[in-house]
């Protein structure tokens, strides 16, 4: 069995006792086991402002900048290997993988141009000079300046390279070194992802560190200079907060709700109406629904309603439910036992306010898997008839399900997304 462990002052520790078993969500086999990360994190925070951290702000934003596009070179030339892993432990088909690993090496590469734009400087100057007092020869400016601390990235299952990618590369151009902690699900491709950043050769010893399984004293060691960056549930960021220091920074990605509105001009057939109709269908389906981008509504007017369904559920009809490593398949499962339980209560609870048009409870028969294996849910898509019914659409269901629901203005529409607590992705 393939033990994969933590990377952490300059080296991997795979020795620790097994804590968490890496699956294929699909198969439901064991690709490999997490090993135990040292009892107390400790040393390897100190470890990265010791050492990582003086050597990034020894750096020039230029340096820093091209460091950074060695790193998204690195991951582009292992890609193929990547998005293969991130099909087999994240249950993304190819497209999907590719989302994930290309969105990785992409980030990296575009803050690489930001750094060498800011040239040969290690401080950034923000804003005029201003006079402070009566006298003009008190002036003050602002500078910003590199944290002195670690910037700690809590990352959610649904994007393991990216979501490191995404907070990492602001942080390493900082100047300020990153301890990244993955979900577990999916933490082999985290894993798999870091290991080709560190086998690059160009990050200073205690800039990157991965840490897998569970973090013991990590949260409750970080101080005021450092940063705690979250992707993930509103329920454990508010956990995280509650353990956090005071003074430290804690950044939160959570929950959302988002919606697309079809104004009462978009006529069925129109080229914007058939850019709804795959967008939505894009959405549901694309890394099985799990990402926080993702249409959860659409609002439309009355009339339009019915013709929308039909559209939406021909569409819907036409995608493959099952092992992602098959060509034909569109939509693999979602990454864990209990992701697919959320999302089949969730699916319960929508269904006291709206009718299922399309995928029923969400039970499927995915193709290519063995039979009773893996955490497959079939797209869902629920239509509401009245305003009272859309309200209740107002928790985020994590998975490939959406609601159709009535609004006969952007006005009424915006009255339902801001009820419902989410954003707007897209009008039409």
């Amino acid at each position: 069995m393939k033990t994969i462990g933590s990377y952490l002052e300059g080296r991997w520790h795979e020795d620790g006792a097994p804590v968490a078993p890496q699956l294929n969500p699909a198969t439901e086999e064991t690709l490999a086991e997490i090993a135990a990360p040292p009892a107390s994190l400790g040393g390897a925070l100190a470890y990265a402002r010791a050492k990582g951290g003086t050597a990034l702000r020894a750096m020039t934003f230029a340096e820093r900048g091209e460091m950074l596009r060695a790193l998204s070179k690195a991951i582009h030339a292992d890609r193929d290997r990547l998005l293969q892993v991130a099909i087999e432990n994240g249950g993304n088909t190819r497209g999907d993988a590719k989302f994930d690993v290309d969105g990785a090496s992409g980030t990296f590469a575009w803050y690489a141009d930001l750094g060498v734009s800011l040239g040969a400087r290690k401080l950034v100057a923000d804003g005029e000079s201003l006079q402070l007092g009566r006298s003009p020869r008190w002036h003050g400016r602002h500078v910003l300046a590199p944290r002195a601390g670690v910037a700690v990235l809590v990352n959610a299952f649904n994007f393991p390279a990216w979501g490191i990618a995404e907070k990492a590369a602001c942080a390493l151009l900082a100047g300020v070194p990153v301890l990244a902690k993955p979900a577990t699900p999916t933490a082999l491709v985290a894993r798999e992802l870091v290991a080709t950043m560190v086998k690059a050769g160009v990050l200073p010893g205690g800039a990157l560190q991965l840490v897998l399984g569970p973090t013991g004293d990590l949260i409750e060691r970080l101080g005021v200079d450092d940063v705690l960056a979250f992707t993930g549930s509103s329920d454990t960021a508010a956990m995280l907060r509650a353990k956090a220091r005071p003074g430290v920074r804690v950044n939160v990605e959570a929950d959302s709700l988002n919606a697309a509105v079809v104004g009462a001009d978009v006529e069925p057939g129109s080229p914007a109406w058939d850019l709804l109709v795959a967008d939505v269908v894009r959405d549901m389906t694309q890394k099985t629904g799990q990402k926080c981008t993702a249409i959860r509504r659409v609002l439309a007017p009355a009339s339009r309603l019915d013709a929308l369904g039909e559209a939406l559920v021909e569409r819907l009809a036409g995608v493959r439910v099952g092992n992602p490593a098959l060509d034909e398949v569109g939509m693999g499962p979602v990454a864990t036992a209990r992701q697919r339980e959320d999302v089949r209560a969730g699916i319960a609870a929508l269904a006291t306010a709206g009718k299922s048009i399309f995928g029923g409870d969400g039970s499927v028969e995915p193709v290519g898997v063995p039979p009773g294996k893996g955490f497959f849910v079939s797209p869902v898509l629920f239509r509401a008839d009245d305003a009272t019914a859309a309200a209740l659409h107002e928790r985020e269901v994590f998975g490939p399900v959406a609601s159709l629901m009535p609004a006969e203005s952007a006005i009424d529409a915006a009255a339902i997304v801001a009820r419902g607590g989410g954003g707007l992705v897209a009008s039409v």
